[in-house]
């Protein structure tokens, strides 16, 4: 197969209306999921465009990854059926909604076994 020389691609990829950018002096590229946020220090990002599209690609050396600790949100209505459903106080339901990590019929039933 033929090697394809730097110049050459570079004309096919403006015939095929594509072109290809680095984007300097990045210092950071953060990406953060539900879970966690990985940082990547002094990355190299290029940007290719084609079409109305552009693809990121980052390349870096230093990646940190980071668990994000979500704080539970209990809606007060789940707290007031647990309660009214095991006869417990507020207080005893929303605990067992905690530990139960919002699982209702969970919290129920760790109340109804103490």
């Amino acid at each position: 197969m033929r090697r394809i020389s730097p110049r050459e691609a570079r004309r096919m990829m403006q015939r095929m209306g594509m072109s290809m950018d680095t984007i300097p002096d990045v210092e950071q590229v953060t990406i953060k999921t539900s879970t966690k946020e990985i940082i990547i220090e002094n990355p190299e990002v290029a940007v290719l465009k084609l079409r109305g599209q552009q693809v990121f690609q980052v390349t870096g050396e230093k990646i940190v990854e980071k668990q994000i600790e979500r704080k539970l949100t209990i809606p007060e209505e789940d707290v007031r059926l647990v309660a009214d459903q095991t006869g417990k106080s507020l207080e005893e339901a929303r605990r067992a909604l905690e530990e139960s990590g919002g699982d209702l019929a969970k919290a129920i039933l760790l109340l109804q076994t103490t």
